[in-house]
């Protein structure tokens, strides 16, 4: 048992440091467009949506790549290594490249097609025309950061992400109240850190990277892991989205709810830090044991990864909700916002270590190369429980937002019983790549 924790642990907490700047970032923004006012944070909010759905082929790409490099790592094949990383790197500069120019050409006005109130829509389109700008050097940076977990080189991706997150941090401050740009400076803070990572990471991934002609094949492997997790990405972030939607449709206090939601995943994402981090480290260990044909081992690392992470999470719950009126408090100035954060977190909080263990163990099941399965059980439990009955309550039945809480609670112990029932029956193992 020892081994498997200390294995575990090794992949793990370089993972959880990266997640932890990542959350840094997110953070900081939420708190400095609290101090601007209201609108600016749920702008913020919603705004993170948009911009995920640009970045959801790289995920989905990363997810792909991840399974695939971390075996052809196991192998020891020096060649065929410096192939696939290659082949992957160039499909992500072409992917990015046209993503690129799709976004500045047309999320400004897809924004300001959403159906939220035109004080959010307005400041939302500003900020995701700026943020298409760093789209190419994120693809690079999201890519280069899963091939560096892959091949067992994850401290210098969090060296990358450290930096990133000072660059980003220290530069938000300073273009927000300190420069002509006010709110905007928010999201050019991002573009510029990226463009850093991601001229950071080619440079330390430059002795794999060869010149080439991308190998169809293994882009072919690649998307075969990739799109089913790129269709749950898609389908969650989506999800996310009508939430919003939902809460505007809420009969009292839609734009302060709106703010709440925005800071509370903001501070939820804290908890998701280690849950996340241990996911993809959990993806990695499954896929190099898997290399090296100990089917066996890789079930149990699984597990004992899952287990940890779950434990981690639960601690961490427990600290915020004893702690969240103060962190609420520390987030905004509006007293009505600060309420409904307070009452989001105590409630969400109590589905967190089920969310943990599920998504752990989601990870090991995509690092196998399943990622069919999971993509099946978290949208089911998404667009069949969350999404309808948060509508029905709140449309027809005129709840207020407790119960979209308590709606994300019931499907997220519905997702983590059925991804953990599938894990047992070890039929992810089949999976070749």
């Amino acid at each position: 048992m020892k081994s498997l924790i200390k294995k575990s642990w090794q992949v793990s907490w370089p993972m959880i440091l990266i997640m932890f700047a990542e959350f840094i970032i997110s953070i900081t923004d939420v708190y400095i467009a609290g101090k601007l006012g209201k609108e600016y944070q749920a702008s913020v909010g919603f705004v993170s949506q948009i911009y995920f759905v640009l970045i959801v082929v790289i995920n989905a790409v990363t997810m792909g790549t991840v399974a695939l490099i971390s075996r052809k790592w196991s192998e020891k094949n020096e060649k065929n290594l410096k192939i696939s990383i290659s082949t992957v790197y160039y499909f992500a500069l072409l992917i990015g490249f046209i993503t690129t120019i799709f976004g500045v050409l047309f999320a400004k006005k897809i924004t300001l097609l959403m159906p939220i109130h035109k004080e959010i829509r307005n400041i939302a389109a500003e900020l995701a025309y700026i943020y298409t700008f760093g789209v190419l050097f994120h693809y690079i940076l999201i890519l280069t950061n899963g091939v560096l977990r892959s091949i067992n080189k994850v401290k210098l991706s969090l060296l990358t992400m450290i930096i990133i997150c000072l660059s980003n941090v220290g530069l938000n401050f300073y273009f927000v109240f300190h420069t002509n740009l006010y709110f905007k400076g928010i999201a050019l803070s991002t573009v510029f850190s990226v463009i850093i990572g991601a001229i950071l990471n080619t440079i330390y991934l430059s002795k794999y990277i060869i010149f080439i002609v991308p190998k169809i094949e293994i882009i072919t492997k690649v998307l075969k892991v990739g799109v089913p997790s790129g269709i749950l990405q898609i389908g969650w972030q989506l999800g996310s989205t009508v939430l919003f939607f939902i809460i505007n449709k809420l009969k009292t206090n839609p734009v302060e709810v709106m703010a709440a939601f925005t800071n509370g995943i903001r501070i939820e994402s804290a908890i998701f830090l280690p849950a996340f981090a241990f996911n993809m480290a959990n993806a990695v260990i499954v896929g190099n044991l898997l290399g090296e044909k100990k089917k066996n081992e890789a079930y149990k690392n699984g597990i004992v990864t899952a287990i940890m992470g779950a434990i981690i999470v639960t601690f961490m719950t427990i600290i915020i909700i004893l702690n969240a009126n103060k962190i609420a408090n520390i987030l905004s100035n509006n007293q009505v916002v600060i309420k409904e954060t307070v009452k989001y977190l105590i409630i969400s909080m109590i589905s967190e270590p089920f969310m943990a263990f599920g998504v752990i163990l989601g990870g090991g099941i995509s690092g196998a190369g399943d990622t069919k399965s999971v993509m099946k059980i978290v949208l089911s439990s998404l667009w069949l429980i969350r999404i309808p009955l948060a509508f029905i309550g709140v449309v027809f039945l005129k709840f207020d937002a407790t119960f979209i809480w308590w709606c994300m609670n019931l499907s997220i112990f519905i997702q983590c019983f059925l991804i953990f029932r599938h894990y047992k029956s070890k039929r992810w193992q089949k999976d070749e790549l």
